[in-house]
C-alpha cells in the first residue's frame, strides 16, 4: 500500500472540507495513532495485522490532511518504551517498518508528485542496521520535496529528544562553538530533533487514551490537544473534522497564548544579553562609568556575535546530522 492513497473526497466530504476551509487550518497536526493492538483483539487476528492496519489508516488520513490543506503530520510510530514488549512484537513491527520504507522508495514518481518530504525523528541508533539504512535512503530521496512533510516519530520518546538536545549544546560549548552563556530556551527547541517544523497546531491522540506518553512533550506546550475514544485503524475523515473544529474553537486562546510566550522569551533573552553585556563592562572598564549609548552599542555588538555563533553551532549540529544519513546510504556502510 501507498504512503499516500490516491482518490477524491466524496461530494459531502468536499462540501465539509470548504466549510472547514473557511475558518483556521492548523498548518502541522501530531498523531498518537493509538489503538492497533485493541483493534487487532476486537477482529480476532494477529496483532502484526492490526499494526499493517493502522499503517493503511496513516496513508488514507495523509490523503485527507493534503485535502484539507495541512501541510504537516507527525505521527507516534514507534516509543522507545516499545521496546519493552515481547520480541515477536518488536520484530514483527521492525520488519513492517523495514517492508515500509523500502515501499516507500518504490514510489518517488507518487511523493515527487505531491511534493511530500520524509523524515524520521528518534534515536536511529537503537534500531537494526538494516532498517537504518532503508530510512536513510528514504529520507535522503525526499529530502529535497517542499510541499508537505511527513515526520515520523520511530525510536522516540520526548526526555530522550530533550535529553539529546542538551548533550548537543554541551557539545557545542566544548568544541567551543557557543559560550554556556548562550545557552536558552529557544537554542534547546532549535537542537530538538524536530528543530526543522514549526509546533504542532494540533495533536490528536486516539483510542480513548487521554496522556502523551512522552510524545513532543517541549513541542506541543501551546497546541491544541484532543483526545478521541476511536481506535486508530478504525479513524475517519469525521473524526479528523471534529478534531480540527475543536482547534478552530480554541484557535484565538491559543494563538495569544504563543504570542505571549514569544515576547515572554524575547525579553528573557534580552536581559541575558543585558547582563552579560554588564559583566564584560564592568571586567573590561576598570570601574569607569560607561554612558547609555556605549552601553547599547555594546548590546548590539554582543547580541551580533552571540547570534553568529549560535548560527554557526547549527549549522554544524545540521551537518553532523546529515552526514548520519549520508554515511548509511553510502555503499560502504551497506558493504
Amino acid at each position: 500500500m501507498s504512503w499516500i492513497r490516491e482518490g477524491e473526497l466524496n461530494l459531502i466530504e468536499r462540501i465539509s472540507a470548504n466549510v472547514l476551509k473557511a475558518g483556521p487550518i492548523p498548518k502541522h497536526v501530531a498523531i498518537i495513532m493509538d489503538g492497533n493492538r485493541r483493534y487487532a483483539r476486537k477482529r480476532h487476528v494477529e496483532r502484526h495485522e492490526g499494526h499493517s492496519q493502522g499503517f493503511e489508516k496513516l496513508a488514507e488520513t495523509l490523503r485527507w490532511c493534503l485535502q484539507l490543506d495541512i501541510r504537516e503530520v507527525t505521527v507516534y510510530a514507534f516509543s522507545i518504551e516499545n521496546f519493552k514488549r515481547s520480541k515477536e512484537e518488536v520484530d514483527g513491527l521492525m520488519e513492517l517498518a523495514k517492508q515500509k520504507f523500502t515501499r516507500l522508495l518504490d514510489e518517488q514518481e507518487n511523493l515527487e508528485k505531491h511534493g511530500v518530504c520524509i523524515r524520521v525523528l528518534g534515536d536511529l541508533t537503537l534500531l537494526p542496521l538494516d532498517l537504518q539504512e532503508g530510512i536513510a535512503k528514504a529520507v535522503v530521496a525526499t529530502k529535497t520535496h517542499n510541499r508537505c512533510f511527513l515526520n515520523v516519530c520511530f525510536a522516540y520518546t520526548s526526555r530522550h529528544e530533550i535529553a539529546g538536545a542538551v548533550r548537543e549544546m554541551a557539545w557545542g560549548v566544548e568544541q567551543g562553538m557557543i559560550r554556556p552563556s548562550d545557552v536558552s530556551e529557544d537554542l534547546l527547541s532549535q537542537c530538538l530533533y524536530s528543530s526543522n517544523s514549526p509546533n504542532p497546531d494540533l495533536l490528536i491522540r486516539t483510542s480513548g487514551e487521554v496522556r502523551l506518553s512522552d510524545f513532543l512533550l517541549w513541542q506541543t506546550s501551546y497546541s491544541c490537544l484532543v483526545f478521541q475514544s476511536v481506535l486508530w485503524p478504525e479513524y475517519s475523515f469525521w473524526n479528523l473534522c471534529e478534531a480540527i473544529i475543536q482547534y478552530q474553537l480554541n484557535h484565538r486562546s491559543l494563538q495569544k497564548a504563543r504570542e505571549h510566550h514569544r515576547e515572554s522569551q524575547a525579553l528573557q533573552q534580552l536581559e541575558a544579553d543585558r547582563s552579560c553585556v554588564a559583566e564584560l563592562l564592568q571586567h573590561h572598564g576598570n570601574g569607569t562609568p560607561v554612558d547609555a549609548q556605549s552601553r547599547q552599542e555594546a548590546l548590539r555588538s554582543y547580541t551580533a556575535s552571540r547570534e553568529e555563533r549560535v548560527r554557526h553551532f547549527l549549522g554544524a549540529l545540521q551537518h553532523k546530522r546529515d552526514t548520519f544519513f549520508t554515511d548509511l546510504c553510502s555503499p560502504a556502510v551497506v558493504a
